[in-house]
């Protein structure tokens, strides 16, 4: 292997699995230009060590780990001179999936107003659809953290007024 290749079976991953990693990244810093970013950087940290990664118990577990443990650290030193706009520019992709894309907007605003540590249990236990001892295991806290952090979370985007009640029902179940 020459120094610029993939280590063996690393390609593979990224093809099968960034679609997801890319979502659970936009859900966590709100826009696509900073969840690629985020995915680029996580991927860039397991590069070096994915012999080892991979043959372990679950390298996507380890790579969601490294995802949101770089969006967390990353916040803490995120330079903060951007001011969002109030709304979000529209996509062609996106003109004709009004009704969607207001649902999915408003959802997403309501996600960015948690604090990144909720926002991080929503995304993994509700998005990524993981149990609360995955969720545990992957932001390295206990599961009595994991169900306060999400009960606190749902109860501020229960409490939301842009907010209908499908989307949050839908994550209660």
């Amino acid at each position: 292997m020459r120094r610029h290749d993939p280590p063996d079976g690393f390609a593979e991953f990224v093809t099968a699995r960034s679609g997801a990693l890319l979502r659970a990244a936009w859900a966590l810093t709100g826009d696509r230009t900073s969840a690629e970013d985020l995915l680029q950087t996580a991927l860039a940290e397991v590069w070096p060590k994915w012999a080892r990664i991979s043959a372990g118990q679950s390298p996507e577990a380890y790579v969601r780990r490294v995802l949101v443990s770089t969006f967390l650290s990353g916040r803490r030193r995120r330079w903060r001179g951007e001011v969002p706009s109030a709304q979000v520019p529209e996509t062609a992709e996106d003109a004709d999936l009004a009704g969607r894309s207001a649902a999915r907007d408003a959802v997403h605003r309501a996600l960015l107003r948690l604090s990144p540590q909720q926002r991080s249990v929503v995304v993994l236990r509700y998005l990524e659809d993981l149990s609360i001892d995955e969720t545990a295991r992957t932001l390295g806290c206990s599961t009595a953290t994991v169900k306060v952090q999400a009960g606190r979370a749902l109860a501020t985007l229960r409490s939301d007024p842009h907010l209908g009640p499908a989307p949050i029902g839908r994550w209660d179940a």
